[in-house]
C-alpha cells in the first residue's frame, strides 16, 4: 500500500509520540503504510529550523542493544530530539551479523528487537539492520540523517562504517553515556562470577543449568549457608543493640524521674523540717499547750476572806475529834471521850 507525503507523514507525525507511549513501536516491515512519495534531501540548518512543515525528520540510530542498559536508552533520547519534529527509526542487526563481526551476545535477536520496541524514544524498529549502510537501504526507509556517537567503528574491514555518511552530510553525532556498556555489565558478572552462581543456585536454578561442577555445586550451598548463618547472628546482634538502646532510654527517662521525684521529696522535707519549717512551728505550739494542760497558774497566798452570809450559821467545830497522832491510852479512857461526845450533843440540841 502506498500513499502521499501529505496524507501519511503529518499526520502520522502528529500520533507517532502518543503511539509509542501507549503501544510498541511498530516493525518496520509490519508497518501498514510506506511512503513511496518524493523525499527530497534535507541539510542539517534546515532540520533544526523545523522544516519541512509537511513532515518530520526521519532520524536512523543502529546497533546491537544487547542488554539494553541506559546508555542506550540516552543515545535514543539525544537521536529523537536532535530536531523540533523527528521520527526515529532504530535498526538492530541480527544474531548472525552481531556474531559473524563482533561476538556473542546474551540476549538473542528476538529479546534484543522486543526490548527496543518498548524505549520511549523509538518510533519504529528495523529487524536485521545491515552492518554498513547502503544508499539502497537509506532510499528505501527515506533517512535523512543517521545518529550515532563520534567515535570511528572499525568493523567488517573498515576504519570507520560511518565514514560515507559523514561525508555525505547525514551524520549527526551523539554523546556516549561514561560508565555504562553492554561490555562494562559482562565484565561485572564475569568477576563476580561465585557470587551470581550461587544466587542462582539459592533462587532455584539447578547446577546443570548453570553448567556448575559436582564440587563447586556443594562449596557454594556451604557458602550460602554460612552466609544465612551470618545474617542470622547480624540480626540478633542489632536487635541486641535496639534492645540495649531502648534500655538505656528508659533507665535515662527513669533517672530523671527519680531526680524530679527526689528533688520534690527534699523540697517537701525541708519546708516541714527544715530550720524554719511548719512541723517546729506546730510542734512548738503544740509543746506550749501541753505544758499549759500539765502545769496550771497557781492562785495568790494572801486571798481575801469571803464575807460569811449572816443568814447561814457558822460551822461547827469538831473539837471533840480525837487527835490522830494521840490515840487513847486505854479502853476506859476511849469510852469515857464517847459519852462525854454524846453529852455534848445533847447539850446543843
Amino acid at each position: 500500500m502506498s500513499c502521499h507525503a501529505s496524507e501519511y507523514e503529518a499526520p502520522f507525525s502528529r500520533v507517532s509520540r502518543v503511539w509509542t507511549l501507549t503501544a510498541p513501536a511498530p516493525f518496520a516491515d509490519e508497518s501498514s503504510c510506506q511512503c513511496q512519495a518524493p523525499h527530497e534531501k534535507l541539510t542539517i540548518a534546515q532540520a533544526r529550523l523545523g522544516t519541512p512543515v509537511d513532515r518530520p525528520v526521519r532520524v536512523y540510530a543502529d546497533g546491537i542493544f544487547d542488554l539494553f542498559h541506559s546508555g542506550h536508552a540516552r543515545a535514543l533520547m539525544q537521536a529523537k530530539t536532535l530536531f523540533p519534529n523527528s521520527y526515529l527509526l532504530v535498526g538492530v542487526c541480527s544474531d548472525d551479523l552481531t556474531h559473524k563481526f563482533k561476538g556473542f551476545t546474551v540476549m538473542n535477536e528476538a529479546e534484543r528487537y522486543e526490548a527496543l520496541r518498548h524505549c520511549r524514544y523509538v518510533d519504529e524498529v528495523i529487524r536485521d539492520a545491515p552492518w554498513t549502510l547502503t544508499p539502497e537501504f537509506l532510499e528505501k526507509h527515506k533517512i535523512d540523517f543517521v545518529a550515532h556517537d563520534d567515535i570511528p567503528y572499525s568493523s567488517a574491514g573498515s576504519d570507520d562504517v560511518y565514514k560515507h555518511i559523514k561525508e555525505a552530510g547525514m551524520f549527526v553525532p551523539t554523546q556516549r553515556t561514561e560508565g555504562i556498556s553492554t561490555s562494562d555489565i559482562i565484565t561485572r558478572i564475569v568477576r563476580d562470577y561465585d557470587v551470581y552462581a550461587r544466587r542462582n543456585l539459592q533462587r532455584g536454578y539447578t547446577a546443570k543449568e548453570l553448567n556448575v561442577s559436582f564440587i563447586n555445586e556443594k562449596k557454594y550451598r556451604f557458602q550460602n549457608q554460612v552466609d544465612k548463618m551470618k545474617e542470622k547472628v547480624k540480626n540478633v546482634e542489632e536487635r541486641s543493640k535496639e534492645f540495649v538502646n531502648r534500655v538505656e532510654e528508659k533507665s535515662h527517662d527513669l533517672i530523671q524521674k527519680w531526680e524530679e521525684k527526689s528533688r520534690e521529696f527534699i523540697g517537701n522535707f525541708l519546708e516541714l523540717f527544715g530550720p524554719d519549717g511548719a512541723w517546729k512551728q506546730m510542734f512548738q505550739e503544740r509543746s506550749s499547750r501541753m505544758l499549759q494542760a500539765l502545769s496550771p497558774k497557781q492562785s495568790p497566798v494572801s486571798s481575801p476572806t469571803r464575807s460569811r452570809s449572816p443568814s447561814r450559821s457558822p460551822s461547827p467545830t469538831f473539837s471533840w475529834l480525837p487527835n490522830k497522832t494521840s490515840p487513847p491510852s486505854s479502853p476506859k479512857a476511849a469510852s469515857a471521850s464517847i459519852s462525854s461526845m454524846s453529852e455534848g450533843d445533847e447539850d446543843e440540841k
